[in-house]
């Protein structure tokens, strides 16, 4: 799994929006991020090694605390107890997909339904 892969999967979402220049580097749907990158990983062409992963949230911080338990994540830095980080290492393409959709979901289920209509 690298940063390339994941981008692609984020961009597979209705409304997603890639992260603006000189912004967090973050997909996001309805303004509101649902995956998000740092350091090594911010860069596009960011190889694995040495590129942490990406951040994704969970529905709730139950879940997010069990993901962590069965080392499937980590705890994201800096952000609320529901998110998580995915390492790119040792993370496969389906596990990916699967954490970035519910994360996709979570996000825009707390949309304004005006806006959740119009993606």
């Amino acid at each position: 799994m690298n940063r390339a892969a994941v981008d692609a999967l984020c961009a597979a979402h209705p409304g997603a929006t890639p992260p603006a220049p000189g912004e967090l580097v973050a997909w996001k749907v309805g303004g509101k991020m649902f995956c998000c990158f740092s350091g090594e990983a911010s860069k596009p062409s960011a190889p694995t090694e040495g590129a942490s992963g990406f951040s994704v949230k969970c529905p709730d911080v139950e879940t997010a605390a069990m993901l962590i338990d069965a080392g499937v994540a980590r705890r994201a830095p800096y952000f609320h107890r529901s998110w998580v980080r995915v390492p790119f290492e040792g993370t496969d393409a389906d596990e990916a997909a699967h954490r970035i959709a519910v994360s996709y979901d979570t996000i825009v289920a707390t949309l304004p339904k005006r806006v959740r209509e119009a993606l």
